[in-house]
């Protein structure tokens, strides 16, 4: 047993489903696309500073620069602004939830799309995450739930997915945080004109806001990241992958505790249901 590698994924997990709780904090006090670029500008900055310190250089290849554009506008400026904008409309763990269903999407998308075989478990898996869903939007429908805030998300994460199968197999070619800070540039300057468009350039520097917006650069932001990358490295990504089972638990757990959202019997078991399905995916792809 990888005892290092089993802290690196539950640690991974565990920040990465916090960022939905600092988000729904930050869009309470600021225009969501105004501050998801300035975050990026930020996160992206400090990493590509912490990269020459390390003597990390910008060197890509097309493939490579392909990859960061990509990366940049797919997961940066539409899933994470879209997230952000959602979550001036639903709470913090619906978005989890939602979001949780990426790897769903990804194992479906490349069964159907890209013909990588699926064994049957991975198929009652995927029915089983998506029923999960289900009937946790079921529980929620009856609070009034936002279905523009609902939209947002499910389009951020198919965007997420598509950008994952497009750029299936790039390489960092060993400027991994060189390359993540380029890639929150590109989405922190594509963010611009949408926010200067579409929103007042009000944001009210309050310390929790300043203290949330910190939190998420550094830890989600930066620190998951590279945990996720050096986890992948070291277990390979599929095996990698199954650690996302654990994140509609813990978003949905942390928002509880954190927010004091709601959470009914049904939400739990359609959480439970959610999880056993993306373990099911990514246990039968690892055996594939």
């Amino acid at each position: 047993m990888d005892i290092r590698a089993i802290i690196m994924g539950t640690g991974f997990a565990l920040m990465w489903s916090s960022a939905f709780t600092s988000a729904r904090i930050i869009v309470q006090q600021a225009p969501p696309l105004t501050i998801s670029s300035l975050r990026f500008l930020i996160a992206g900055l400090l990493a590509i500073g912490i990269a020459f310190a390390m003597g990390q250089r910008i060197r890509l290849d097309k493939r490579g620069w392909r990859a960061v554009i990509v990366f940049g506008i797919c997961q940066n400026a539409l899933y994470l602004g879209l997230f952000f904008m959602a979550m001036q409309r639903i709470e913090a763990s619906l978005a989890a939830i939602i979001a949780s269903v990426m790897p769903l999407l990804v194992g479906l998308a490349s069964a159907v799309f890209l013909k990588e075989r699926l064994p049957l478990l991975g198929w009652v898996g995927l029915i089983a995450g998506f029923v999960g869903v289900g009937i946790i939007m079921a529980s929620r429908f009856n609070g009034g739930m936002d279905l523009l805030g609902v939209g947002y998300c499910l389009i951020g994460v198919m965007s997420l997915a598509a950008a994952t199968l497009l750029v299936k197999g790039a390489s960092s070619q060993g400027n991994l945080l060189m390359v993540v800070g380029l890639q929150m540039l590109v989405g922190g300057t594509a963010l611009i004109l949408p926010a200067l468009l579409l929103e007042q350039q009000t944001i009210h520097w309050t310390p929790s806001l300043i203290g949330a917006l910190s939190y998420t650069i550094i830890v989600p932001g930066l620190v998951a990241t590279l945990i996720w990358f050096n986890l992948v490295g070291r277990i390979g990504a599929t095996r990698a992958s199954t650690y996302h089972f654990l994140n509609p638990f813990l978003g949905v757990g942390i928002a509880a505790i954190i927010l004091g959202e709601r959470l009914s019997l049904q939400d739990i078991f359609g959480v439970l249901v959610v999880m056993a399905g993306i373990f099911a995916v990514q246990v039968s792809r690892s055996k594939a």
